[in-house]
């Protein structure tokens, strides 16, 4: 049989309660207690919580002393970026170890494509090898996906949880995925909820069969993609970030932005983020892009090229904030990511060292020295003059 005839599976591994696990992980004496971990300023929110906290309504992303209300008997733990960083290296390198196409979403999740596996016991076969690879040897409990396609892991990955296995056959996605609230969709948020409600349409199979001028009334020009996905079809590859045409990063919020400031700090931390990996590849390129994604599922993005490589944070910061300032976000925005494209290894082009040039590149390979120890998340940077 040849590769292209191989059934298509891609397995999503989310790793459950992750810092509140490695917390436990780190103080046995924590297991069955609400652990909640966060910053531990007035303004911090939740990082994660362990399942025993969550019985008591605190989730991510919810302010901390709202959590303390909820929960005042919980144990409250400041965010240890570098060990979690460690754990999720050692995770990484399962996954690596397990297929040479590994898509890595964020510190402890990422897709895996097990196509045409067969003759190593098959896709389900080592989807199980790998969650329990992770209980046997780092003592961490994952979830996972098994799936023709990404839509569908994820969304298995999350179904049973914790330390669930659900695998979803391409005969029965459409069947199953009928009765699901259309949120189940991901970036399907409460705005585009509430006016699908308008036209009656509640449930995922009830979009599936909508017609599609409906469909762009709520989502523009991506209503055929959303209604490819509530059929349960995706036909996106699983890439390496080393692959990639561009390197990115993006981050859907759990709440709408609607005010410029928010936003920008949020592509801030994306050019921070976007930058360490570019160097870290030992690359450069030509062109920024700002991905914005609406609360209504609408999504622009928008590019500036320039003449000489880009690398630094604040290069791709000031591209980035320069396009996302003509830009009204009132709307509220769902979605931001960056992205750098047209690529090339920085010793392929000349690049002038102006002085401005020599103090980038100070602040960033102090910067790069740190994340390289401790983790991408270890430090983030801020705007001078910001008010507060």
């Amino acid at each position: 049989m040849k590769q292209s005839e191989h059934q298509r599976w891609i397995m999503h591994v989310d790793m459950d309660a992750f810092y509140a696990s490695v917390e436990i992980l780190d103080n046995p004496d924590l297991k069955g207690l609400p652990v909640i971990v966060g910053g531990r300023s007035a303004r911090g929110v939740v990082s994660t919580c362990s399942y025993e906290a969550r019985k008591f309504g605190v989730h991510s992303a919810m302010p901390l002393f709202e959590a303390r209300r909820l929960c005042p008997h919980g144990v409250y733990l400041p965010v240890r970026p570098h060990r979690y960083a460690e754990i999720s290296g050692k995770i990484m390198a399962i996954f690596r170890e397990t297929s040479p196409l590994v898509e890595q979403l964020s510190i402890d999740e990422a897709f895996l494509d097990l196509t045409g596996m067969e003759r190593l016991g098959g896709a389900e076969t080592i989807a199980h090898q790998v969650q329990d690879r992770i209980q046997e040897e780092l003592k961490l409990s994952a979830s996972v996906g098994l799936a023709p396609n990404k839509f569908l892991a994820k969304l298995a990955s999350d179904m049973d949880k914790p330390h669930g296995f659900v695998k979803i056959t391409p005969e029965e996605a459409e069947t199953m995925l009928a009765p699901m609230p259309v949120t189940k969709i991901f970036g399907i948020g409460r705005s585009a909820e509430d006016k699908l409600k308008q036209f009656g349409i509640e449930k995922i199979g009830q979009l599936a069969s909508a017609d599609v001028t409906i469909l762009r009334k709520v989502f523009g020009i991506n209503a055929e993609q959303v209604k490819r996905l509530a059929r349960g079809l995706d036909e996106r590859p699983v890439v390496n970030e080393e692959e990639a045409k561009s390197i990115g990063k993006e981050n859907t919020f759990d709440y709408d932005l609607t005010d410029f400031e928010s936003c920008r700090d949020e592509v801030l931390d994306l050019s921070g983020q976007v930058g360490w990996r570019l160097r870290r590849e030992n690359l450069a390129g030509h062109t920024v892009t700002l991905k914005v994604k609406f609360a209504d599922f609408h999504t622009i993005t928008r590019s500036s090229t320039g003449d000489r490589l880009i690398a630094w944070d604040e290069e791709i910061f000031s591209l980035a904030e320069q396009m996302l300032r003509k830009i009204n976000v009132k709307p509220g925005v769902r979605l931001l990511g960056v992205s750098v494209s047209n690529l090339f290894r920085p010793e392929d082009e000349p690049v002038l060292g102006f002085a401005e040039d020599e103090r980038m590149q100070r602040r960033n390979r102090a910067i790069d020295s740190l994340k390289s120890k401790f983790g991408e998340n270890i430090i983030k940077r801020g705007i001078v003059g910001k008010n507060k």
